[in-house]
Order: C-alpha cells, then sequence, then structure tokens
C-alpha cells in the first residue's frame, strides 16, 4: 500500500468514518494526521460547485463557470487536442475554487437516441468516446485535480436509473459498454472512477466485484479511488469489499458505523478496508502535491474554439452558405433569443456571460434584420409570432431559423418521449420555405432528431449543445469566417422504430434487456444495411479532401490527404476495420482510429494512423478473455462510415481460439436481425437463463424497490401518496418544465432515504417505512419513531470500542 503509514497511525473508526461522505460534496477530515476534506464538483460541461446548500440535481445555484459545449457536440470535432484544452480550463477553474475532484467525464455509450442524458455522453461508439474522454481527463488532470470518470457501467438509459437491472451478455459488456472506460483508464489515468446506479446482470455496479475487482482493478491495473455516484450506495459493506473508496454523499454515521460492526463481526475483514483507504488517500493526497496550477486561461475563447470545431454541416444546397457578409437575412427562432446551450440536471452550468445570435449577428452580417422569435419554446402555436416570422421572411434574401429541442426534451432522469422536434417549430418552417427558399436551419440539440421536414431547408447547421460561446461558432461558420470541420459521433436515423434496442427502450420495471447485443448505433445500420438520414461520421465543408496512396504495415495505415478546394479546412480521416469471412459474427465494419488534419487551400499531408490493440480484437466468451480470428482483414479510410475512400487488405494470423458459439443457436446475432430477438435466442446470447423483467407485484416491497412502485402497496395511505406524485411528475412535464426534484424522488428506491438525508434517516427506519408501506401502519410507525431516537452516531460508536 501507497500509505501504510497514515493507515496504521489510524483507528478503526477513523478509517471507516473516511469511506463515507462528510456532506454533500466533501470527504471527511482527519486533523490530527493533517488529513483535509477535498471538495467533489459536477462539470462535464464546466464546474458546478454549489454556491449554497448543495443538492445533487443542481436545483441551487452554482459558483459562476465557463460553459463549455456538453460533450455530445465536442464529440462531433473528433479532436483530441481540442477536447483536452476544455478540460484544461474546466481543471483551471476548479482548482481555482478548490474543487479537488471533477466529476467528468460521462462516457456512457448512447445506446438509444432517447436516453435524456444523451448529451452528457460522447458518442454511440466506444473507441470515440474513450479517446476523447482520455483527452479530456489528461487536460483537467494537468492542474492539481482528479477526474472522475463515469457512470462505470452500463447505465444507458434514465427511467429507473437506480432500481434498474442491465441484462446483457459478456461479449457486448466487454466491446461496447466497457471498452471506453478501457481506453480512458489506461489513457486517461484518472484519479477516480464512479460507479453507477444500475445492477449489472443481477448485481449493483457499486458492490459487482467482477465491474471493480476483476476488471477496474485487476486486469486494467486501475489503483485510484472508486466513488459511488450520488445515493448509489446500496450495501456499504458490500461496496467496500468490491472495490468502492467512497460512499457520497453523507449517510450521517449509519454508513460508518455499519463498517465497524462489520469489521468487529468478522464479516468484512479489516485488511479491504485499509485497501480501500489507501485508494482515497490516493486522491486525497495528490490533488494536493501535484504541481500547482497554471495561470488562467481565457475559456470563453476556449469554450468557443470548441464550438466551432465541432459544428457540423449537414446539408449546403447550391452551395448557399457561407453568407456573402452583405446578405439581407431574417434571423428567426427563439432559440436566436435566448440559446438551449447546456442540458439539464447535474451538469447545468452557471455560465459566466452568454451569447445569442440576435445579439450579435450584426457584427457578422451588417445587413441583418431584427430578430423575430417565431414560435413559442412551451410548443403551443402563436399566429402573432407565425406572421411577424412570415413578414421578416418575404424581405429577406435568406432566413437563419433557429429550430431545436427544449430544455424539457432533454434532463437528467427521465427520457425522450420521441425524436421529433416539436410540431410549432416544424410548421413554421415549412411556412417559411413557401415563402423563402433560402432557409438556413441551425439546429441544437444533444442527440439526434427525426427530420421529415429537412426537404425543406436549403442549409442545416447543427450546433448541438455549443456552450456559452456557441452563438459566436455558428455565426462564424455562417460567414465563412471559420470552415465547418465537425463530424457526427452518431447515426441519425430516418426514424426512432429503425434504432434496434427501440424495441426495449426504456425498459419499465425490474430489467433492462439489452437484446440487441453488439449491434449499437453504426454497427447495427451498416451490418442490416438500414437506410439512414445522416451516417456515423458525416460532415460537409466548405472545401473539398482527396485521399491516396495507401500503405498498410504491420503496425499502421498511411495515406495522403489534399485539400483540393480553394479555403483552407480540416479532414476528419477515420479507420475502420472488418472481417467479410468472420466466423464469429461481428459487424461489418469497427472504428479503429481516426486523426483530424488541418490542411492549408492546395496543401497535402501523409497521415498515419496506428494500430492498437483494440484493431482486430473480440471478446470470446469461452475463453473469456479478448481473441483475434485469424482471416484477411479489410483496411477503409472514409470521410464518414459510408464514404470510404481507400480500402486495403491485411493478414492477420490470429490466437486460434475456439469459436464461442459453436453448436449454439445465435442465428439472428449472425444475421443482424435484432430488432426483436426471441427469447430463445436472448437466452442462448446470455449462456443462462433470462432474469424475471417485471415486479412480482405479490412481494411486499423491498428497500430497492423505489417509491414509484408504492402504486402496488398495501397500505391505502402509501397509494395515495404514489398517486400523488405521479400527478405532480405529470403536471411539471406538461408545463415544458419538469420538476427534477420530484421525479429523482418518484424514481429513487426507498433505501435512497437512507443515503441522500444526511444522516435524518438511518437504514433501521427505511424499513421501518417499509413496515408501514407493507400493511403494518401502527407497528412502522411506532418503530420509526424508537429508531429514529437510536439513530447511529461514530462518537457513540468510539465510546462504545473505548469500553470494550
Amino acid at each position: 500500500m501507497k500509505h501504510q503509514d497514515k493507515i496504521t497511525q489510524m483507528t478503526l473508526t477513523e478509517k471507516c468514518a473516511l469511506l463515507t461522505g462528510k456532506d454533500v460534496w466533501h470527504t471527511r477530515e482527519i486533523e490530527r494526521l493533517g488529513l483535509r476534506s477535498i471538495t467533489l464538483a459536477d462539470g462535464p460541461s464546466g464546474l458546478r460547485k454549489q454556491a449554497a446548500a448543495g443538492d445533487h440535481l443542481g436545483l441551487n445555484e452554482s459558483v459562476p463557470s465557463t460553459c463549455m459545449p456538453s460533450p455530445s457536440t465536442m464529440a462531433n470535432s473528433w479532436d483530441e487536442a481540442v477536447v483536452q484544452s476544455v478540460g484544461a480550463g474546466i481543471g483551471t477553474e476548479a482548482k481555482a475554487e478548490d474543487v479537488q475532484v471533477l466529476l467528468g467525464p460521462g462516457l456512457n455509450v448512447k445506446r438509444n437516441p432517447l436516453c435524456g442524458r444523451n448529451f452528457e455522453y460522447y458518442s454511440e461508439d466506444p473507441y470515440l468516446s474513450g479517446k476523447l474522454a482520455a483527452a479530456f481527463i489528461r487536460g483537467v488532470q494537468e492542474n492539481p485535480v482528479s477526474a472522475c470518470a463515469k457512470h462505470f457501467a452500463v447505465n444507458s438509459q434514465e427511467t429507473l436509473r437506480m432500481h434498474s437491472d442491465s441484462v446483457l451478455d459478456e461479449r457486448t459488456l466487454r466491446e461496447i459498454y466497457l471498452t471506453g472506460f478501457e481506453i480512458v483508464v489506461k489513457e486517461g489515468k484518472p484519479g477516480a472512477v464512479m460507479t453507477s446506479y444500475n445492477k449489472v446482470n443481477g448485481t449493483y455496479a457499486n458492490e459487482n466485484t467482477h465491474l471493480l475487482d476483476d476488471i477496474l482493478r485487476g486486469e486494467w491495473e486501475f489503483d485510484g479511488a472508486v466513488v459511488t455516484d450520488w445515493g448509489g450506495s446500496n450495501d456499504v459493506v458490500e461496496g467496500a469489499r468490491a472495490g468502492m473508496s467512497l460512499e457520497m454523499p453523507a449517510a450521517g454515521d449509519d454508513s460508518a458505523c455499519r463498517l465497524i460492526e462489520a469489521v468487529q463481526s468478522g464479516e468484512l475483514a479489516e485488511s479491504i478496508v485499509d485497501e480501500r483507504v489507501d485508494e482515497l488517500l490516493s486522491l486525497i493526497v495528490e490533488t494536493e502535491t501535484q504541481a500547482q496550477a497554471k495561470e488562467p486561461k481565457d475559456n470563453h475563447k476556449i469554450a468557443q474554439a470548441a464550438a466551432e470545431a465541432s459544428i457540423v454541416l449537414l446539408k449546403n444546397m447550391d452551395h448557399i452558405l457561407p453568407l456573402s457578409r452583405d446578405s439581407h437575412v431574417a434571423v428567426i427562432g427563439d432559440f436566436a433569443l435566448k440559446p438551449r446551450y447546456q442540458g439539464a440536471g447535474s451538469s447545468l452550468v452557471n455560465p459566466k456571460k452568454i451569447e445569442n445570435i440576435a445579439d450579435i449577428v450584426k457584427h457578422y452580417l451588417p445587413n441583418a434584420m431584427d430578430c423575430a422569435a417565431g414560435y413559442l419554446r412551451s410548443g403551443e402555436d402563436s399566429e402573432k409570432l407565425t406572421a411577424q416570422a412570415e413578414e421578416m421572411a418575404k424581405s429577406a434574401q435568406q432566413v437563419i431559423l433557429c429550430l431545436g429541442l427544449p430544455e424539457s426534451y432533454e434532463a437528467e432522469g427521465m427520457e425522450r418521449k420521441h425524436m421529433r422536434l416539436p410540431e410549432n417549430q416544424v410548421k413554421l418552417l415549412k411556412q417559411l420555405a413557401q415563402i423563402n427558399d433560402n432557409i438556413i436551419v441551425v439546429l441544437s440539440a444533444g442527440c439526434s432528431v427525426e427530420m421529415p421536414w429537412l426537404p425543406s431547408c436549403k442549409a442545416l447547421v447543427y450546433a448541438g449543445l455549443g456552450g456559452q460561446a456557441g452563438a459566436s461558432a455558428v455565426l462564424r461558420t455562417i460567414c465563412g469566417d471559420s470552415c465547418p470541420s465537425g463530424k457526427l459521433a452518431e447515426t441519425f436515423p430516418q426514424k426512432w422504430s429503425d434504432v434496434p434496442s427501440s424495441a426495449y427502450y426504456p425498459a419499465q420495471e425490474a430489467t433492462a434487456e439489452y437484446r440487441e447485443g453488439i449491434y449499437v448505433g453504426y454497427r447495427a445500420f451498416e451490418t442490416a444495411d438500414t437506410p439512414v438520414l445522416f451516417p456515423f461520421g458525416f460532415g460537409l465543408s466548405y472545401t473539398q479532401f482527396a485521399y491516396s496512396n495507401l500503405e498498410i504495415e504491420a503496425e499502421c495505415v498511411s495515406f495522403d490527404i489534399k485539400n483540393t478546394g480553394d479555403c483552407d479546412g480540416a479532414e476528419i480521416a477515420q479507420l475502420y476495420v472488418s472481417l467479410p469471412q468472420a466466423e464469429v459474427f461481428r459487424p461489418k465494419m469497427e472504428l479503429k482510429g481516426f486523426a483530424k488534419v488541418q490542411l492549408a487551400a492546395g496543401e497535402s499531408k501523409r497521415v498515419s494512423i496506428p494500430f492498437d490493440d483494440k484493431t482486430f480484437r473480440y471478446f470470446n466468451v469461452k475463453t473469456n478473455r479478448f481473441e483475434i480470428e485469424k482471416g484477411i482483414y479489410s483496411i477503409q479510410i472514409g470521410a464518414s462510415i459510408r464514404d470510404i475512400r481507400l480500402t486495403g487488405d491485411i493478414a492477420i494470423d490470429g490466437t486460434n481460439a475456439v469459436n464461442p458459439y459453436e453448436g449454439v443457436d445465435v442465428d439472428c446475432y449472425q444475421k443482424c436481425s435484432v430488432a426483436n430477438v426471441s427469447d430463445a435466442s436472448f437466452r442462448m446470447l446470455l449462456g443462462h437463463d433470462i432474469p424475471r423483467q417485471h415486479w412480482d407485484r405479490s412481494l411486499p416491497l423491498t428497500s430497492n424497490d423505489t417509491v414509484s412502485q408504492m402504486f402496488y402497496a398495501k397500505n391505502p395511505l402509501a397509494r395515495g401518496l404514489c398517486k400523488m406524485l405521479k400527478r405532480m411528475v405529470d403536471k411539471s412535464l406538461a408545463k415544458g418544465k419538469p420538476d427534477l426534484n420530484i421525479l429523482f424522488i418518484y424514481s429513487m428506491p426507498f433505501r435512497g432515504m437512507g443515503k441522500m438525508m444526511n444522516g435524518m434517516v438511518s437504514m433501521k427506519m427505511v424499513d421501518d417505512i417499509l413496515l408501514m408501506v407493507n400493511g403494518h401502519g401502527f407497528r412502522g410507525l411506532g418503530r420509526l419513531v424508537r429508531d429514529f431516537f437510536r439513530r447511529p452516531k461514530l462518537a457513540q460508536q468510539t465510546a462504545k470500542n473505548a469500553a470494550k
């Protein structure tokens, strides 16, 4: 252990207390040993350090900080240097605010477009996610601040996220949902990893020895701290046994006392507690002893550069863009007046400044007309606003129409209901297109949307959620000051039903079944040859690029790229690998490398993309390790996954492992026919029986059941309370402003009361509440009052130990 000298000086009480939080955002201190309390704060899109009372959902205001583009937007840059600069900027602000741990990046795989938290994640592809998240971590940790990669693992839906059991086969787990974390741990070297709320194959992620001990600490040799998501601890003893170093937030003294009792009874070895303390001490000590933070950066410029690099030009008919500076344009859309620049929930940043297109458009287009709202953000029709917009469109040469998903569509703790834009926005677009055929749509969203309206616009600029400087980035691109270079980090399907997981998403009760297996995102669309709106890796430019002179060697692939257009630009070259004659089923193509290349007009560069340990591998469920199948692999270099420019072959010997599916009927996976996988086929893929999917309403509710399940509780008062909470949730959603606090309570397991209320409710009191809910009202109430006055206190525990 690294800190044996300090650990030997600690009492058992001190060690156990250190593994549990002090309050919402701080660890405990041990003054006599000089161990300080450290501060943790949210931060995937910018620092969110709360100024007053702490809460996990961002309901209380935080200190002003720079709002960077969302991770889903930055991913469209495919630029590790850009993402690293963003991480460094956020890390500098964290250091200035005395924050030691930044809770980010989030790199869960975008399994389905409806996930309400997709804006906080990078991509549907784990390789791209891992590379960009590792760059973010390196940037953050240029400062004496630790990043915390999250949410480990298989956390791809918000519905019942604290209760749901993610059921999937080991190969899908390893190839899709863990590969990004593997890259992050090995290349980014974060000081901490955060476990997810959900179960993974029957065991809570925070207690999952396979995830934490076998893989994270064993195979990947991670030696940092493992932190629970806030309220994500189920059993603190089992968490410590599996590899958890810190339970957050504070559960009063309940968890610490539980750990002490477990050690004293022999249930938990003290040596395990010592290991967990050692891991946490590394986090505490290393964020104190690293080099001093660098000089403050101009983070607004960093935010603008990142937003600019991440803009994706999806359509540009008749080369309408870039616009001439003397263009007489109409700017229409409520998003131009009040930008949608970030997601909602625990990542919510209190920005230092906010740009909007309406205020600055004349700096770029002096002849622009005054901005008109055009539509109501609430989704309701407004004849007055429509008429104003139509009048402007009549006299304009071009119309810049700002559309997008309202804040209520994308938020932590909930899913999107569909992939469509609000109908009033679409209706306005179609009406304006009848008046002016030069419509340029600027789209703000954290994830893909359906676009039956696409023919109504001549150009489409995908701005994503561009952060506080997104308006400048959009206008510089529209005017040609910046040549668009972003490419999609996710596929845009034609419709939601084309997504393979749509048949299983979101799971509504006990389990979330990942029946589609490895066929996520482009892996499904390409293998099944499904038409899409925009393919993975797609993005237009104001210039053109030619690829030539492919050379494949044992260690890398090299080729030339030339800018054949008349303006400077950047191209993102993508390496895809396939094995056409594979025996083991696999996707048609997989991303295995990329390079973003800056080129002046007429310039040519030689580009080399190395092969690595992930280039040819697949996970073999029989040998329980990654293997390489022997064969002739196709090496493909493309401008997108459906725009392959160069191809070649390479012979790979392989590891000669047995075919893990020999004699197993996985025909639907061989054919990528996974939209409606049968129970028999999914059972074959899993290698065991499928867990019960639905709640057993005949059983009493337990601490791991949710408040929302009280609709079938035996106590009529509990059922009434459940109905009341549901009405409150529905009412807030109908208003377009989801009450995240009520939504969190409604979806929370009962144990959350004992983990999220800073000791006001002990875990014994949770059992008493459940006794009441399950029909024993008076007995439960009596015990609840008794146990309220018997809540565990460390001071009492210490005195008891001294008496022994």
